[in-house]
């Protein structure tokens, strides 16, 4: 398939309304839905957030992924993080150092057994802790996450009352929700269009911080390559685009100059798809691009497939 055909299947793609290009100009928020998976409620959830472009973080039940691990792969696969809501979902705080160990390492081993690989965040059953609890936690390698936006889908909550307390979320906070409830699922397409229309994107929690930040740690990095070349030197800013299950898009700004050379470095298992308003060639490996002017300006982009690495690329800049 030629790169035309390629570039029009992607801008095909691009005109849904759920595929249109993110601005995550205001920051990153992060979707939590605990107390799956469910079988029949689960896929349907996962189904929306992908039509809606968006990636959340499951707070699975040990017990749960455990007799559901095709469903516990499906998060997995359809780009969403799995983290830790113990076994049973019991009151944590009432129970022995022992018995808490118990339920929150069964529960790493059902979602390692399913995915191949541990959970790093845990959210404690009813928000309940304590030392001891979060003695244990760190012990397992888990960080502990609470939330700042209980959206009381729980509690009755209509559709309406859900995408109102999503429309609360600021860059970095965290909104609880569930898996099992029609309410939460059907709020997905107007959370979705609220946070387009603020600039916020969903994002992950990161493990350090126990806030929301840019998917896998993908931050706007910039990276001047000094030379010594007449003309001086360039910087290279790569930044978030769309992302799908499957893959994302990234753009690249450059600086300094208009003669410029940007090699972008893909991780192994990723590969490009498409490219756009540069002229791009490739080394014999197929895993380094390097992308020159073509009359378009100073920004390019392209489509990664993740191929499970969402970790984004390297990019560095020289004068030509």
């Amino acid at each position: 398939m030629g790169l035309l055909t390629v570039l029009g299947a992607a801008l095909a793609v691009t005109s849904s309304p759920a595929a249109q290009a993110a601005d995550c100009s205001a920051g990153y928020v992060g979707l939590t839905y605990d107390d799956g998976p469910n079988p029949g409620n689960t896929a349907n959830l996962l189904n929306a957030l992908q039509q809606n472009g968006l990636r959340a973080t499951m707070f699975n039940t040990g017990q749960n992924a455990q007799n559901n691990q095709a469903l516990v792969r499906a998060q997995r696969d359809a780009g969403m993080w799995i983290g830790n809501h113990s076994y049973t979902h019991p009151h944590l705080v009432n129970m022995s150092s022992s018995q808490i160990q118990s339920e929150l390492q069964r529960t790493q081993q059902a979602v390692q057994q399913a995915t191949g690989t541990a959970p790093r965040l845990f959210r404690p059953p009813y928000g309940e802790t304590n030392a001891t609890l979060k003695s244990v936690a760190q012990q397992l390698g888990l960080t502990e996450i609470i939330w700042d936006v209980d959206s009381q889908d729980w509690n009755g909550a209509s559709t309406a009352q859900i995408v109102q307390a999503a429309g609360r979320l600021q860059n970095g906070q965290i909104i609880l929700m569930h898996d099992q409830y029609a309410t939460t699922l059907n709020a997905i397409p107007q959370i979705a269009a609220n946070l387009r229309s603020r600039n916020l994107c969903a994002g992950m929690i990161s493990p350090s911080t126990g806030r929301a930040v840019a998917p896998d740690g993908g931050t706007p990095t910039a990276s001047p390559t000094p030379t010594n070349t007449p003309g001086g030197s360039c910087t290279a800013t790569i930044t978030a685009g769309q992302q799908w299950s499957d893959r994302f898009n990234l753009s690249v700004n450059v600086s300094g100059s208009n003669s410029w050379i940007v090699t972008v470095t893909l991780r192994n298992a990723q590969r490009v798809t498409a490219t756009w308003n540069g002229s791009p060639t490739w080394d014999g490996s197929g895993k380094v691009m390097t992308m020159r002017p073509n009359g378009s300006g100073n920004t390019f982009g392209f489509t990664v497939m993740h191929g499970g690495d969402w970790t984004w690329p390297t990019v560095s800049c020289r004068v030509g």
